[in-house]
């Protein structure tokens, strides 16, 4: 069997070299083949991961490797982060949504929030009492974060949230959430503000239906609703209001670097996959793989995807330096993850009738893929953001 580590013959860069993030990555591919895997096929059906998998990685050291010892997490940098979220998908359990709770809610608290935040919260998280999620898109507002409408209107020594937001990942199981809101509705961008929510009990605050997706059947992304739900004004990202838009801009390159790495893993997976198949299935006589049009199909996407696994290495060596630009993320998430869909419809073709089965892995990918050049910010506002550096 051809490992999805196997299908490019890619050097190992540096930053995956480092013995510790060796170990996290064998850790991660070992936890997500015995822990989640056997599970999966149930997790797509009920539509959510279950809650104890979610305990089991944070006991597994798995949740927040990134963030401080000092507050419960691993100590380690964003190369950790990256092969846990790698694992996932080079196993197969795409729809485990550790990724966005490890790399991109955790980070807004370690840098915006107070010590006291930090104590709270990240030690919860880091054990998998507290599930993260981020609240940006609204029904009105997507990749246009300006045209956010949620308001926190100040009462006393608290705020008052209005609002409601859609397609939030990690959405039924969410217990701790940073809420993107307007504190001031007429200063634009510069009145928005980041709010975080322990939703346990918390009144006024509703979760709507789990949303019927056409891929990543197995993570919880739901509505959420906020009506009068009353939070201190203790719980605001930052010392002041007004700061929400430019730490949603400073954070948003690990996101799209993290969903880089996502899209490349899936087309190694991918590509793994089909050549194995190409192997044993039978047409004309002959096995798929000896006819020159499955050969050069298959040479095709091993030169695009090596391609585009050394640019998403640099970008994380980059990262790792603090070298990383919002242009150059954004050149990786738009080109890696238009990529992935190239790939995996390139590779339903040569699986023929049995690509589009949902027992094959690959039909399952291939739905995945496709909201990849959507969320953190569709591939058209990536190309807008690049054609800024011109």
């Amino acid at each position: 069997m051809t490992l999805p580590t196997e299908a490019l013959d890619i050097p190992t860069p540096t930053w995956r070299s480092d013995e510790e993030v060796v170990m996290v990555e064998d850790m991660a591919n070992r936890f997500m083949s015995e822990e989640v895997l056997p599970h999966y096929d149930r997790f797509e059906k009920q539509e959510m991961v279950d809650r104890d998998i979610w305990e089991k990685a944070g006991e597994a050291g798995l949740l927040c490797a990134s963030m401080p010892e000092a507050y419960g997490g691993a100590g380690g940098t964003y190369a950790h982060e990256a092969v846990i979220a790698e694992a996932i998908g080079h196993v197969g359990v795409d729809g485990f949504g550790l990724a966005l709770h490890n790399s991109i809610v955790a980070p807004y608290i370690l840098h915006y929030g107070s010590e006291e935040q930090k104590e709270e919260w990240l030690p919860r998280m880091a054990s998998g009492e507290l599930i993260g999620a981020i609240a940006m898109t609204e029904p009105g507002a997507g990749s246009d974060l300006q045209g956010v409408k949620t308001t926190a209107v100040k009462d006393g020594n608290h705020y008052k949230i209005n609002g409601s937001k859609t397609f939030i990942t990690n959405g039924q199981h969410a217990n701790i959430i940073i809420v993107v809101v307007k504190t001031d509705p007429s200063q634009g961008a510069k009145g928005t503000s980041l709010v975080v929510l322990e939703t346990d009990g918390l009144e006024g605050f509703e979760r709507g239906r789990n949303l019927d997706k056409v891929g990543f059947k197995a993570n919880d992304t739901s509505e959420l609703f906020f009506n009068d739900v009353r939070v201190p004004t203790s719980n605001l990202l930052g010392a002041e209001e007004g700061r929400g838009f430019y730490q949603l801009m400073e954070q948003l390159p690990q996101e799209r670097l993290l969903i880089a790495n996502q899209a490349i893993c899936a087309i190694e997976r991918a590509l793994a996959l089909t050549i194995d198949y190409t192997k044993e299935r039978k047409a004309f006589g002959n096995r798929v793989i000896d006819f020159q049009n499955t050969q050069f199909r298959l040479a095709e996407m091993k030169t695009e995807a090596s391609v585009a696994r050394v640019f998403v290495d640099h970008c994380v060596e980059q990262h790792l330096k603090g070298a990383l630009d919002a242009t150059t993320a954004s050149m990786a998430k738009y080109w890696v993850t238009d990529l992935q869909c190239k790939v995996m419809d390139e590779c339903v073709q040569l699986h023929g009738g049995y690509g589009y089965m949902n027992e094959y892995p690959i039909a399952r990918m291939f739905r995945d893929a496709r909201v990849q050049r959507i969320y953190g910010g569709t591939n058209e506002i990536m190309k807008v953001l690049i054609s800024r550096s011109l």
